[in-house]
């Protein structure tokens, strides 16, 4: 099995501005790996996007906008065209108990 030298977190946002602060500061402060951080929101219009220029984009990798929702998978498949890690990660801009920060096996 080939080691994990870097991975590269996907978070998709469409309207999500009661959480995409705090999944990003969680996902930030992960630091057992190197990681990149790549946000893709995907028509949001709920104020997500506005949070995400003016206070998230400027402390993470990569940021990606769609001007309209084109879906999950399309979203994924944009993002991941963006990765450099030889890990991914998929995390919705939600909080769940699957977070990273709650990825055992990446320790």
């Amino acid at each position: 099995m080939k080691k994990i030298t870097k991975i590269s977190v996907i978070i998709l946002c469409f309207n999500e501005v009661k959480t995409i602060k705090e999944i990003v500061d969680r996902v930030s402060k992960f630091n057992l790996l190197e990681k990149e951080i790549i946000i893709i929101d995907d028509g949001s219009y709920d104020g997500s996007r506005e949070i995400i220029k003016n206070e998230i984009e400027n402390k993470i990798d990569k940021v990606i906008y769609h001007d309209q929702n084109k879906g999950k998978g399309s979203a994924i498949k944009n993002a991941l065209s963006f990765v450099t890690g030889n890990v991914v990660i998929i995390q919705d801009a939600i909080i769940a108990p699957y977070c990273i920060t709650k990825y055992s096996l990446l320790k």
